[in-house]
């Protein structure tokens, strides 16, 4: 069973990311702000969920989280300002949008800029030791899988309702045979062709 939160005297949002490492898409980013009585067996790190699973705790969390917040960063913002600090904006975007202000921040990870003058811990691996992390991190992946099934319906060739968007043998296949879209990341290397040419 997961703690709660890593501040047990303060209110508390805990954040985390998705799609970090895809090659399409957005990165996504939640924060949320549990009850202090707030317990579920089930929560964990979304990666080690089924969807079926993350679907319903993403309900779940939604009515019974004191508030929560979800942003997009899109592909054009990742290509200017990188990943990482796309990341990190996303967070920031998320918390921004909290109804109640958190007196402390538990982010998932090891990188983050202070969010006004509010102090934060970032914590390796949080979605498998916090609960509102574990939380926010169910936010970031779900609301990240529906943008890219969406987005499939659109560029079906790609197959990103399973894939994702990440590097899977077959979305590098896919690029390589019908080339990039409006989706891509062009900042990053798509193919590994492209590895060998920045070497040169």
């Amino acid at each position: 069973m997961l703690e709660l939160k890593y501040h047990k005297d303060l209110i508390e949002c805990g954040t985390d990311e998705a799609g970090r490492g895809c090659l399409a898409g957005p990165v996504t980013a939640a924060a949320v702000i549990l009850k202090d009585d707030f317990k579920n067996k089930l929560l964990n790190d979304s990666k080690q969920l089924s969807e079926k699973n993350r679907d319903s705790l993403r309900i779940l969390i939604e009515e019974e989280a004191l508030c929560y917040g979800v942003s997009h960063v899109m592909m054009e913002e990742i290509d200017e300002i990188n990943i990482l600090n796309a990341s990190i904006l996303g967070m920031h975007r998320s918390i921004e949008q909290l109804s109640i202000s958190p007196k402390h921040i538990a982010v998932d990870g090891n990188k983050f800029k202070p969010y006004q003058e509010i102090p934060h811990q970032c914590v390796i691996k949080g979605d498998g030791k916090y609960l509102n992390i574990a939380a926010a991190s169910i936010l970031a992946k779900t609301y990240r899988d529906e943008f890219m099934a969406k987005i499939h319906e659109e560029y079906p060739m790609y197959n990103w309702k399973q894939n994702k968007g990440y590097p899977t043998k077959q979305h590098r296949e896919a690029i390589k045979k019908y080339g990039i879209t409006k989706y891509h990341r062009k900042s990053f290397r798509l193919l590994p062709e492209q590895l060998s040419l920045q070497l040169e």
